[in-house]
């Protein structure tokens, strides 16, 4: 029977992300066959692997994938204790957990899913995944913002990828990133003298936002496939 490392298992069979599961296995959380493992240990279905002390097993079933339109005020976390968390926004009758981000004053489109392998995926920066976003500013858009912004913007050091930046009206515009860094549009704004009013996700990838702020669905088939 083929082993695979600890971390890629946990995450094929949906308990965690696999930098989650590196956390667990480093603050010794996770036992398997009751010893404490190592980073990089390899594991099948045949061994016996806890996590606090709770048996975790493999449940065949299919993934979820849901698209989510994230009001302002939610915030992305699996932290219960944390006031208007995304979990219990979302309320799904089974456990999920948000593929990235968006900040708590931003809005729009996020994935969740209990697929803890394919975050690795979508948020890998190499794989250059588009996320477009629509955005208001507090003050007139010239065009050397544009073209500052499109050429890329020193930031939490590094200089941001240059990306598609469009105008849109006198002080909105839309903006597609290939890459997610930490508050990237509202950094890259204020490093210009210029603050964001309102931000809201519309697109990731071939995934677009078509429902109205605070609802859920499930990724269509099509979307899936690509």
């Amino acid at each position: 029977m083929e082993k695979r490392r600890l971390n890629k298992y946990l995450s094929e069979i949906g308990v965690c992300s696999r930098r989650k599961a590196d956390q667990l296995i480093e603050t010794g959380r996770i036992r398997v066959n009751g010893e404490i493992p190592v980073l990089g240990l390899k594991v099948n279905e045949n061994d016996e692997i806890s996590v606090d002390g709770k048996l975790v097993q493999k449940v065949e079933k299919k993934a979820v994938y849901i698209l989510y339109n994230k009001p302002v005020g939610i915030t992305c976390t699996t932290d219960l204790r944390v006031k208007g968390n995304i979990i219990e926004a979302v309320n799904y009758p089974t456990r999920i957990f948000p593929i990235g981000r968006l900040d708590k004053p931003s809005e729009g489109l996020i994935l969740l899913t209990d697929d803890g392998d394919i975050v690795n995926k979508i948020l890998r920066a190499r794989n250059h995944h588009e996320k477009e976003y629509l955005v208001t500013v507090n003050k007139s858009i010239t065009k050397k913002f544009l073209k500052r912004m499109r050429e890329g913007v020193p930031i939490l050091d590094t200089v941001t990828r240059p990306c598609v930046v469009e105008k849109l009206g006198d002080m909105k515009f839309k903006i597609i990133l290939t890459q997610g860094l930490n508050r990237q549009i509202r950094r890259m704004c204020q490093y210009l003298s210029y603050n964001v009013q309102t931000l809201k996700r519309v697109r990731i990838m071939n995934i677009k936002l078509d429902i109205p702020s605070g609802d859920w669905r499930a990724l269509r088939p099509r979307e899936l496939r690509k």
